[in-house]
């Protein structure tokens, strides 16, 4: 009887679920405990993965490019973790900048103290650490050449994502997008259409030149800071040749490009560490306000004008109702197809760089020119005589008579080869490229340095690095001895779209300038010649007025 209870009692359905329930909860313990084991191997194969790329990028990448850089005949400091030579790049430059230099001094020191430290050390073929990055200097002339001429081969450097606010634009996009983009930029560009922007350089010219005039007033002679009056110029210029408005409507705008400059500046002088972008530090929070900020008051700017040209109240005779026809005309051709033409955010880029770079090369060249002449007083008389011959002393300057001025061009000329808005060009290999002899490793950065190559004495000869605008006395190809060794704007296909309207405001105002005027420096000027995106006159340009 007990036995039969025992089986009856095994086979009750109670008993038979109550078994299953406990093998169900076994087996589900053993799935838990399968999939705890699953996650954990996942996190730590996540985790190896993610050491894995943090050494190569910080150790193993660097060291390997360096040894097949050295292999290849180059040479430069070894690699130190992380930092490479940003550490002491960035300190010798603050120790340059400390004090001014003299006239007669080589500003090479002073502008550029590490890369030129590494070349009188290294040789030409040397190269320095960007944080992880090597950047390869190049000076041999066919080298350069090609470098400017294969584009799609050696491409502009990827942008620091904390600094593309400021740079994101034509100069920094490749491939498909920089040829679509300068096709319908283009045209905006051509010479009969920088005729039509001749009135408002006249305009901001005479705003300027009037103001000096009053400050002279009945004095023999006044002492003012020409750099700031000069940055306001060249701001006032694009404004009205851009937007058709004066510096006052976009001087919010500037105001923001220069923040943007001075915390792109410092981002530069660090390591860039993926992600960080996105941590909310105080710089990074304040680049992503002005960002916002300036894109905010461009797309109104923006939306303006396209209702303007809809309504046909206005002809598109600035650079940006100029942009925008020419995207309507390249959607038109293209049945609409987005991809073959400009986004409001292309848009929106685009004007940022019309604003940046349309006044920063100008007045820095301008500036330059204003302090060489006042250096080199028997340059800017000869200058004035040639602008006086051409348009007298009270004649509006021409586009004619502009290109015609062959003494003021040999001067730009000589101060750009000096002074040169950006001292160094740079480039990127994504692939193992071969450059004349030698094999590049990709991930290399390349340094096309526009400062050193045109004050080499092997290239220009013993006076190099003298003011000489007669070198110049019958055009660039016969000084360069049609080699590519002078490259203020670049060269190839990727030349400055630009360069032809900066030549030409620049030319208008020293014409008009002369005209009125003589200078000579003040004895209050420091020679500091100082690298901020541009090269500047880090204490600004004091001068000596006189009525001419």
């Amino acid at each position: 009887m007990p036995i039969l209870d025992l089986i009856l009692i095994l086979l009750s359905p109670r008993r038979s679920s109550t078994l299953t329930n406990l093998t169900r909860k076994k087996h589900k313990q053993m799935e838990m405990s399968a999939m705890s084991i699953g996650v954990g191997l996942a996190i730590l194969a996540l985790a190896l993965s993610w050491a894995w790329r943090v050494l190569n990028w910080l150790w193993l990448r660097p060291k390997k490019l360096e040894r097949l850089l050295r292999e290849q005949g180059f040479k430069g400091n070894p690699y130190r973790l992380l930092s490479g030579d940003l550490k002491e790049s960035t300190k010798m430059l603050k120790e340059s900048r400390s004090r001014p230099i003299g006239l007669s001094d080589d500003p090479v020191p002073r502008i550029f103290p590490f890369g030129l430290q590494s070349v009188n050390t290294y040789g030409k073929d040397s190269f320095i650490w960007q944080g992880p990055t090597p950047r390869l200097n190049i000076m041999n002339l066919e080298h350069i050449k090609d470098m400017f001429s294969k584009i799609h081969d050696f491409q502009r450097p990827p942008i620091n994502p904390l600094v593309r606010a400021l740079a994101t634009g034509l100069a920094t996009y490749e491939g498909e997008k920089w040829a679509t983009h300068r096709k319908i930029i283009n045209p905006a560009f051509h010479q009969e259409k920088l005729k039509l922007m001749l009135p408002a350089f006249v305009s901001s010219c005479t705003e300027m030149v009037t103001r000096w005039e009053k400050l002279i007033s009945t004095n023999e002679s006044i002492e003012l800071d020409a750099w700031p009056d000069l940055q306001n110029l060249t701001r006032d210029v694009i404004s009205r040749t851009a937007f058709g408005s004066s510096y006052e409507e976009g001087k919010r705008i500037f105001e923001f490009q220069e923040e943007q400059a001075e915390l792109a500046i410092k981002f530069l002088q660090s390591v860039y560490i993926p992600g960080w972008r996105f941590v909310p530090t105080k710089m990074n929070r304040r680049m992503n306000y002005v960002s916002e900020e300036m894109h905010s008051l461009l797309r109104g700017i923006i939306s303006k004008r396209e209702n303007e040209l809809k309504t046909a109240e206005g002809a598109p005779g600035d650079l940006l109702g100029l942009l925008l026809e020419s995207n309507a005309k390249e959607l038109r051709e293209n049945r609409g197809n987005k991809y073959k033409g400009l986004s409001t955010q292309d848009v929106i880029d685009e004007c940022k760089q019309f604003y940046f770079a349309g006044q920063e090369t100008t007045s820095v060249l301008l500036v330059w020119t204003v302090i060489l002449l006042s250096v080199h007083p028997e340059w800017q008389n000869r200058a004035r005589e040639e602008v006086l011959q051409a348009f007298g002393r009270d004649g509006k300057p021409n586009l004619d008579g502009l290109n015609h001025l062959k003494i003021v061009t040999m001067i730009l000329y000589e101060v750009l080869r000096l002074y040169p808005p950006l001292v160094w060009l740079g480039r990127y290999i994504h692939k193992e490229m071969k450059l004349g002899n030698l094999t590049i490793p990709a991930g290399v950065e390349l340094s096309l340095p526009v400062l050193l190559v045109p004050r080499d004495k092997e290239l220009w000869g013993e006076d190099a690095k003298e003011f000489k605008p007669e070198r110049f006395s019958e055009g660039i190809s016969k000084a360069t001895n049609n080699q590519v060794m002078y490259f203020p704007f670049g060269w190839g296909p990727r030349i400055c779209i630009g360069m032809n309207f900066a030549l030409i405001e620049v030319k208008m105002a020293m014409a008009m300038i002369l005209q009125r005027f003589s200078f000579e420096l003040s004895p209050s000027y420091a020679h500091a010649p100082a690298t901020s995106i541009t090269l500047q006159p880090q204490h600004g340009a004091q001068v000596i007025l006189r009525r001419a």
